[in-house]
């Protein structure tokens, strides 16, 4: 792969463009812990992006028309091997409404992939409506095809969706914080599958995805958080294009492997500028 030599080092705490001083103990890092616990720590409006991608809670199903979790592991997409995917709906929803207010009082802009599956139809979809003086637009990730459904009359999924929120108290679809011109940016992303990294991590978006995100939401120098970086691609694309970066991460094993690539970013990985 060719060196991608528009990047430089990950910048310091005082190069970091964010008016808001965050603790140089948390820049360029990422951190073993729940995403929560990571913004206890942050004051408000530090955080210039947010892109991340939760888990898609796809171990809680439907049996005799009720909720419940699949007990045969091989029946299911293995995305995760530590991490067993499967909150109930209420659960799920209320973490989440946890995690987005959080998000929104840390940051400028948060860009929240997700896929509607059974484990989180209900859930999202109320959250969309809580949200609705948040979100300011949908973008569709349109992955090209849909791969086949785990159950009979139900269509095979091919797109997710990313929430792209700000707290501006504003009406309407403008989003303040946005960084691109008029005509500039469609609210459908054409890109095709991550690939696989890591066998114990199978739920990878592609690079061209946050790159995407970032350069239209942000400037160089800016703070990216990714609450859920799992194996670590926001991190990557971030400090490719001159961000800093902060993760959260509650697998030691896929902190590893995301540091592991984070560190090679700069020669082994595919030039995104």
């Amino acid at each position: 792969m060719m060196r991608n030599e528009n990047v430089n080092e990950p910048q310091n705490q005082q190069s970091c463009q964010t008016s808001v001083i965050v603790s140089a103990d948390l820049i360029n890092k990422i951190h073993n812990e729940n995403c929560l616990e990571t913004m206890a720590k942050m004051p408000d409006k530090c955080i210039d992006l947010v892109v991340t991608s939760p888990p898609y809670n796809m171990r809680t199903r439907i049996r005799n028309g009720e909720y419940t979790t699949r007990e045969k592991s091989e029946h299911f997409s293995k995305k995760y091997k530590h991490f067993d995917d499967d909150l109930s709906i209420d659960d799920f929803y209320s973490f989440h409404s946890e995690v987005l207010n959080e998000l929104l009082r840390v940051s400028k802009i948060v860009c929240y992939n997700f896929q509607i599956v059974t484990g989180s139809k209900e859930a999202f979809f109320k959250i969309i409506g809580d949200f609705n003086k948040d979100i300011k637009d949908i973008i569709v990730w349109d992955k090209g095809h849909g791969q086949p459904a785990m159950h009979g009359q139900v269509l095979n999924s091919a797109y997710e969706m990313i929430l792209i929120l700000e707290d501006d108290k504003k009406c309407g679809r403008v989003i303040q914080n946005a960084k691109f011109n008029r005509g500039e940016m469609a609210n459908i992303l054409r890109l095709g599958r991550g690939k696989k990294v890591s066998d114990i991590h199978g739920a990878v978006f592609p690079e061209q995805l946050p790159k995407e995100l970032i350069n239209a939401f942000s400037n160089k120098g800016d703070l990216i958080y990714d609450p859920f970086i799992g194996s670590g691609t926001t991190g990557i694309v971030a400090t490719k294009l001159n961000r800093n970066y902060i993760g959260s991460e509650i697998s030691s094993e896929y902190c590893k492997i995301a540091n592991q690539r984070i560190e090679g970013c700069l020669g082994l990985f595919e030039n995104v500028s």
